[in-house]
């Protein structure tokens, strides 16, 4: 794409709405979807079981979800980049709406996961356009604006989401859990409809797709991320399926990078991987989704099983992060101005591995505001840490290529997380097997405290578990600040709005 072509549409680019508050409000609504649907379903789990069965299969409900969303959003990211962010944000809330429908009435578990899927597909397309369309919507110095509205809409989401679905389940229908979903999502489809006004594209008529490089990106993204998901929970992993599922998906790797090198327009585009800035972003934010697991997925156990809470007061513990998290990126503005994007975020991410070092010296039993207080540490460390490099990230592009640089840093915290649920998921087994004996794992050794069968001894076995994961959080910390220490320029290359 030529060099005038990229500053025409840049300087088309405050035209892009009509009615900026209305659009807003619908990307608000749109990424509250994506939000909602991480938590909400959790709760509801015991009545969709008990309505459909398949209990030994339903924790595809939340895989099968996140591997759509996470192989789909580099495709999303191009399409927005070659047909514009509106036809891609319709396309996707269109796919999930009919996706929530087809969930509501699902008939059976395989049938529920096969529509989950289809939620995910179009769940790609919200996470990734919605944070594009908040960098094309705002200069740079008003980005944080819209960054910390999204940042709230998390966690807000993240708070009400087990609640909300529990309520659903009890008092209504477990299926309400997604039909309330279509007027949400029809009132934001109609803002954007109505009021998402983008530059018409001379490109756009000539633009071609790399749909090859996106059956093969998907087909890649899909194996590989089913081997992390499934290897030591439904199979070993030195099983068959394990190692049959990393052989192909290896294989495929080299095929994506046959097809990206001869596209005209790859869906991955080598300057994703050539340029300091967004490889360093890459590297760090894979390095946060890693060390995300740690709280999210263990602390809620070690609340309950250490130090004896129950499941909503446990729920509490972690979620005061949330609390923290929007209030630090929102305020992040005035330390990256003044120190730059990349200090920022190495103050964020150093103070938060020191936080995670800390964990496993609390004492035992302990106290329940022990690691509430260090989650509120750690909330307001990692908002310092996250938004000044999507904003900083953004800066350094122009609009033809913001959609696929976001989707990139997007796709890279969403592998970690993965990678992170497999990778930590194996070490707190490991612990609990050399201080048990070799016996159970953490879900049956959890299991047996609830019936009040497991003795003391398991509880510090639990305990030591968990502080395994957190010092492998600490360490994704420290190679996140390393990356941006050696990697990233000292000063990000801004354009200029």
């Amino acid at each position: 794409m030529d060099s005038t072509s990229s500053t025409a549409r840049e300087a088309a680019r405050p035209a892009t709405t009509g009615r900026r508050g209305a659009v807003v409000a619908a990307l608000m609504l749109s990424m509250a979807l994506a939000a909602l649907d991480a938590t909400i379903v959790s709760t509801a789990v015991p009545q969709i079981v008990g309505d459909l069965g398949g209990f030994s299969v339903f924790s595809w409900l939340f895989s099968g979800y996140l591997l759509a969303v996470t192989v789909t959003l580099p495709v999303y990211g191009k399409l927005s980049d070659t047909f514009g962010r509106k036809p891609v944000l319709i396309a996707g809330s269109v796919v999930f709406l009919l996706g929530s429908l087809l969930c509501a009435v699902a008939w059976s578990m395989g049938a529920l996961i096969a529509f989950r899927i289809v939620q995910g597909l179009g769940g790609g397309a919200l996470q990734g356009t919605v944070q594009t369309l908040a960098a094309d919507l705002y200069p740079l110095k008003d980005r944080p604006k819209i960054q910390s509205k999204l940042s709230t809409v998390w966690a807000v989401s993240a708070v009400a989401g087990p609640g909300l679905g529990g309520v659903l389940a009890a008092y209504a229908d477990w299926r309400w859990i997604f039909l309330i979903n279509l007027p949400i999502g029809a009132v934001a489809l109609w803002l954007i409809v109505r009021h998402l006004h983008e530059p018409e594209r001379e490109a756009t008529a000539h633009a071609r797709v790399d749909w090859a490089g996106a059956l093969a990106v998907f087909a890649c993204g899909s194996v590989l991320l089913t081997a992390l998901v499934q290897g030591g929970v439904a199979w070993p992993w030195l099983s068959a399926p394990s190692l049959a599922l990393l052989g192909a998906g290896l294989a495929l790797v080299a095929v994506v990078v046959l097809v990206e090198r001869r596209a005209a327009e790859p869906i991955i585009p080598g300057w994703v991987w050539r340029r300091r800035t967004i490889a360093a972003v890459n590297l760090a934010l894979g390095a946060l989704g890693l060390l995300m697991v740690a709280p999210s997925v263990f602390l809620p156990t070690y609340a309950q099983s250490v130090l004896g809470l129950a499941p909503v007061a446990a729920g509490f513990v972690l979620s005061v992060w949330t609390l923290s998290w929007p209030v630090s990126a929102a305020l992040s503005q005035h330390v990256y101005r003044r120190i730059g994007f990349r200090n920022t975020a190495m103050l964020g991410i150093g103070t938060a591995a020191l936080i995670l070092f800390a964990f496993p010296f609390l004492p035992y039993p302990g106290q329940a505001w022990q690691p509430m207080l260090l989650m509120l540490l750690l909330g307001a460390a990692l908002g310092l840490f996250q938004l000044p490099l999507i904003v900083g990230v953004q800066s350094t592009v122009g609009w033809a290529e913001r959609g696929t640089a976001t989707a990139s840093v997007l796709f890279c915290r969403q592998t970690g997380q993965t990678i992170g649920a497999a990778l930590f998921g194996a070490v707190a087994n490991g612990v609990l097997a050399a201080r048990l004996g070799g016996a159970g794992d953490l879900d049956s050794v959890t299991r047996a405290l609830d019936s009040g069968t497991a003795p003391e001894a398991t509880r510090r076995a639990i305990a030591d578990a968990v502080h395994a994961v957190y010092l492998g959080a600490a360490g994704a910390a420290a190679l996140a600040f390393l990356a941006l220490l050696f990697l990233a320029p000292r000063k990000f290359p801004v354009l200029k709005d």
